[in-house]
């Protein structure tokens, strides 16, 4: 069977569940923060940003990415991107971490979750008003589609509209699923951009595999859109497999199965990058170019 587009964007992988609610980081009156959940522990691969400048949760995604930890839940906050905030910022990221695993009853571990934030630079996080929030999101968690969609909405910034997607392929004889969200609209050039993605899937994967797959894929797809020409300090791009599809673990590259997860992971980039480019600031039309 081939790739065939489902509902569910984040959460329509097996074991995962998302939440959403409003922190107040900007006083608006919107969600402003989503947390993403696994039931199973989960292998991560990540990209980031290429600017000199890194934002703090880029820093700590960065390591916990390459400690090789696995991975249980993503907190991600719009509104104030906590890039610029030295130490201080630092120690914010491990507040957030350190309220997350103490949300959950210490059934995952602080070191387990990743962290994203998307906003202005140079402000310091509320983090008081961001445990309150985390600690109203856990027992909000949920695997639906309203849920996925609502987290998505979240992490908007100055985006006109939520930006998810999902396919459904077959592994080894099992039904296999992808989804992931975005955000994007300003300050968006090739080497990443001013984006959050994450990306969810129940294969059963290597770490390292996932990790070539997904460095291999944002060159064609998320480092081909440009809006203003700005990098920014914040990119991220996440992706978590929790291998609850069940499918025999994908380890070789030159296999069948690897092929087809990465025509998947390519179909579900190319869709949320072209939906960034799309609602580029000002933008009104889409241009594609094709080189030959």
């Amino acid at each position: 069977m081939g790739m065939i587009a489902v509902k569910g964007g984040i959460c329509a992988a097996e074991g995962f569940m998302a939440a959403a609610t409003a922190a107040k980081i900007k006083s608006k009156r919107r969600d402003d923060m989503a947390m993403i959940f696994s039931e199973k522990p989960c292998v991560v691969a990540g990209t980031f940003t290429s600017n000199v400048v890194k934002a703090a949760p880029v820093l700590w995604d960065r390591e916990l990415v390459d400690s090789g930890r696995p991975v249980h839940a993503a907190v991600i906050n719009s509104g104030i991107a906590n890039a610029c905030t030295g130490q201080m910022g630092l120690d914010i990221c491990k507040e957030e971490a350190d309220a997350t695993a103490e949300a959950f009853g210490q059934v995952i571990s602080a070191d387990s979750v990743l962290l994203a934030s998307t906003g202005i630079i140079g402000l310091q996080l509320p983090i008081e008003k961001m445990k309150n929030a985390i600690s109203e999101m856990v027992p909000k968690l949920e695997a639906s589609e309203a849920a996925a969609t609502a987290a998505s909405k979240a992490i908007m910034t100055t985006d006109t509209t939520n930006k998810e997607f999902a396919l459904e392929f077959t592994i080894g004889g099992k039904k296999v699923h992808l989804g992931g969200m975005t955000k994007g609209s300003g300050m968006i050039h090739p080497q990443m951009c001013t984006m959050i993605c994450f990306l969810t899937t129940d294969l059963s994967i290597t770490k390292e595999l996932l990790q070539k797959a997904l460095s291999e894929n944002v060159v064609d797809t998320f480092n081909m859109i440009s809006v203003d020409g700005d990098t920014s300090t914040n990119d991220t791009c996440c992706v978590l497999a929790n291998g609850m599809a069940g499918n025999a673990p994908v380890a070789d590259p030159a296999s069948a199965d690897c092929a087809a997860f990465t025509e998947a992971l390519e179909a579900v980039c190319v869709a949320l990058a072209r939906k960034i480019a799309g609602d580029g600031e000002g933008a009104t039309k889409l241009i594609t170019c094709t080189v030959s």
